[in-house]
């Protein structure tokens, strides 16, 4: 795994032993960034289930300006926190070793630009933490939120949260989604 594009670019990033996570695939990570290439200068991004952090460094390698990885997992935030420091990103992204649901509380006072969301699969984390993001009033009518998932019932799900799912790809078993807030309809 390493960093694709970017001030840390061809960085070599290290990562979990074990199967408790699961590494977005470089060739994932890559086409995710190509679509959101022309807006990730200058943004907040959140990465709430950061694994590795290879998305979060990824983001601050590419110019976002604040970016906030979260994992509960003590590795992980110490895998984290060597690959910011073997990039040198230190000054931009801030790590948290919480549960998201914690990390949220603790970032309330935040808006973002991009939030990566990557729930361990088979789990209801990815719709509970959309709901949160809403309900806590972290997104705006701007805001995208990449999700990363490998069951199509939860876009039914995330639709009936009044968000709008405005693009999908499917890498192998990863199905990546980036979902924005409903425009509300006109009544007339």
């Amino acid at each position: 795994m390493r960093v694709i594009s970017g001030t840390a670019k061809g960085t070599k990033l290290y990562t979990l032993e074990g199967n408790l996570t699961r590494p977005t695939l470089d060739r994932v990570k890559e086409s995710i960034f190509n679509i959101i290439q022309n807006d990730i200068r200058d943004s907040s991004f959140l990465d709430l289930f950061s694994g590795s952090g290879a998305i979060s460094i990824e983001a601050a390698s590419r110019g976002a300006t604040k970016v906030i990885a979260c994992d509960k997992s003590k590795e992980a935030v110490q895998i984290i926190k060597r690959n910011i420091e073997k990039t040198h990103l230190e000054e931009k992204i801030e790590v948290y070793n919480l549960d998201y649901k914690e990390c949220l509380k603790k970032i309330k006072n935040n808006k973002f630009d991009f939030i990566y969301l990557d729930p361990p699969y088979k789990t209801n984390y990815a719709i509970e933490a959309l709901r949160q993001l809403i309900n806590m009033d972290l997104i705006s009518n701007e805001t995208i939120i990449i999700l990363e998932t490998d069951e199509e019932k939860i876009l039914k799900e995330i639709e009936d949260e009044d968000m709008q799912i405005i693009d999908k790809r499917k890498y192998g078993r990863a199905i990546i989604s980036f979902i924005k807030k409903a425009k509300p309809v006109r009544k007339e």
